[in-house]
């Protein structure tokens, strides 16, 4: 099996132990991504400036692997309140077009750095 290592400056540098993405083939696995402001390291203040962060975040690694969010066949979301829920299918449709990838939303205690939400990813590269 033959790995191949992305790496995106326009998404925040890793803070553990991951890369951004790994490919095999051509399925891209996206490392989760939060509302961390990849020039600063800050987390963006609130629940809305971090979903975007997030999809900003998810769309500069798809972007470094030669792929686009359209590509993104399975999302998962975490949230730290189940009660944004609907912003985050909001701001979602600004980012994605259907078909729609398969997604599951899940609520959770906590997140790294105290982040409202996280999302990762599998993207399919054409070819």
């Amino acid at each position: 099996m033959h790995k191949t290592i992305v790496s995106s400056p326009l998404a925040p540098a890793a803070i553990g132990t991951y890369s951004q993405a790994v490919v095999v083939d051509r399925i891209v696995y996206l490392s989760g991504q939060i509302g961390l402001d990849p020039a600063s390291m800050q987390m963006v203040e609130g629940i809305d400036g971090q979903i975007v962060r997030v999809f900003e975040n998810l769309k500069a690694v798809a972007e470094a692997a030669g792929g686009t969010l359209s590509d993104i066949v399975k999302l998962n979301v975490y949230l730290t309140d189940l009660n944004h829920f609907m912003t985050v299918n909001e701001v979602m449709a600004c980012y994605f077009s259907e078909p729609f990838p398969a997604r599951a939303v899940v609520g959770v205690a906590a997140l790294p750095r105290g982040a409202l939400i996280e999302a990762d990813a599998v993207m399919v590269l054409a070819g």
